[in-house]
């Protein structure tokens, strides 16, 4: 008999509006612990704002966002604990600038998490070496290349120790000399069991790292399965013909 899995996040019917302007009209889909879940379509269609909303950076003005069992969306739930227990690394990198790469991944940790400044040490300095940023630990932002401050801002999310990591088309700022580097990093997060849910148009870095693929279109998840359902035999034409753009090139 198989393990049961760990649900850490249930999306129900989740709706985004600004104004008369409908982005999210309906998107359910549920996260297990330990499971990598990529988000792909065309731009407009929903993406970004679904990240946004699980991470209440957007305020949903529908549906139901489950945590554990508990949805985060109601008058009563502890917000505060709930933005802890989910980390975000954003297309744009937000790097303390006059912060060294060190300082960015300890601050967070000692205003928020209360550790000691020792063990906030400790814990970034492992989270850079694994990212291949552990030689750079005295620089500033500003002296490292575009590649190297996504590293520094996968190494800072991933030291606040969350259940849940949110990627936001982490490589789309990056010259494409400097994409392969933070896949690499994102690989190893992979492997060492983070949960993750991405928006990226690298397509075969989805389709190898990805337990689900979601394609959101029109602000619904017009389809969802493996990889090797999505990319090769996807059932809708909307998806066929997204797809279809980057066969020749990528996959």
């Amino acid at each position: 008999m198989s393990e049961a899995k760990e649900q850490i996040l249930n999306l129900k019917h989740l709706k985004k509006s600004y104004g008369n302007h409908q982005v999210l009209r309906d998107i359910s889909f549920n996260v297990n612990k330990g499971e990598i879940v990529t988000i792909i379509g065309p731009s407009g269609g929903g993406k970004s704002t679904t990240l946004r909303c699980i991470n209440l950076l957007e305020e949903p003005t529908g549906g139901e966002i489950d945590f554990h069992g508990k949805n985060i969306l109601a008058p009563n739930f502890n917000r505060n604990i709930y933005r802890a227990k989910v980390g975000m690394v954003f297309q744009q990198f937000n790097l303390f600038e006059n912060k060294n790469v060190l300082e960015n991944c300890m601050v967070g940790q000692e205003l928020v998490l209360k550790r000691s400044k020792k063990e906030a040490h400790d814990i970034a300095l492992t989270n850079l070496k694994t990212v291949g940023m552990g030689a750079y630990i005295n620089a500033k932002p500003q002296q490292l290349s575009g590649g190297q401050q996504q590293r520094v801002a996968i190494a800072r999310t991933v030291s606040m120790n969350p259940e849940v990591l949110l990627f936001d088309e982490p490589t789309s700022a990056l010259d494409p000399e400097m994409v392969g580097d933070v896949l690499d990093a994102m690989k190893k997060l992979a492997k060492a069991g983070f949960t993750m849910i991405m928006v990226t148009h690298e397509m075969a870095f989805a389709r190898d790292i990805s337990d689900e693929i979601l394609f959101i279109n029109d602000g619904v998840i017009a389809e969802k399965g493996a990889p090797e359902q999505i990319f090769n035999h996807p059932k809708e034409k909307v998806t066929q013909k997204f797809l279809h753009n980057f066969k020749r090139n990528e996959l």
